[in-house]
């Protein structure tokens, strides 16, 4: 059974910046997609970013690019997701999310991460960026 927790988390001013990590267990996620969403209050979950197995597979949403970078460390078993110039609007709930990607491209995984549909999630961490 696979497990991530997040961690990072908090409360920042704006203009500040903020490292989650996710680490995960009961699975090694060499050959997984590895994603990050965030939910904020009472909006829908929103696809932050995401990385595959390899260096060239990595998306990252139009709303966050030049300010968010996701990557990962297949040692730790980790995905981090780097944020600088938080904003007050990148309050949240930020999710970890995993998933082997059998039998599809990786274009077709992301596709349905995208819709929220990957295998194993983390439990959430709260950021709060106040002004």
């Amino acid at each position: 059974q696979v497990n991530l927790v997040e961690s990072g988390g908090g409360s920042v001013k704006t203009g500040d910046s903020l490292r989650l990590s996710c680490v995960g267990s009961g699975r090694m996620f060499t050959n997984y997609g590895m994603a990050w969403f965030r939910q904020m209050s009472g909006k829908a979950r929103e696809f932050i970013g995401a990385v595959g197995w390899s260096a060239d597979k990595l998306d990252l949403a139009e709303s966050v690019k030049g300010r968010f970078a996701v990557s990962r460390d297949d040692v730790k078993n980790a995905i981090y997701l780097q944020m600088n110039n938080l904003k007050p609007e990148d309050t949240a709930v930020y999710y970890c999310a995993v998933d082997p990607c059998h039998g599809t491209t990786w274009y077709g995984c992301l596709t349905r991460g995208k819709k929220g549909d990957w295998s194993s999630w983390g439990q959430g961490i709260q950021v709060t960026v106040y002004s």
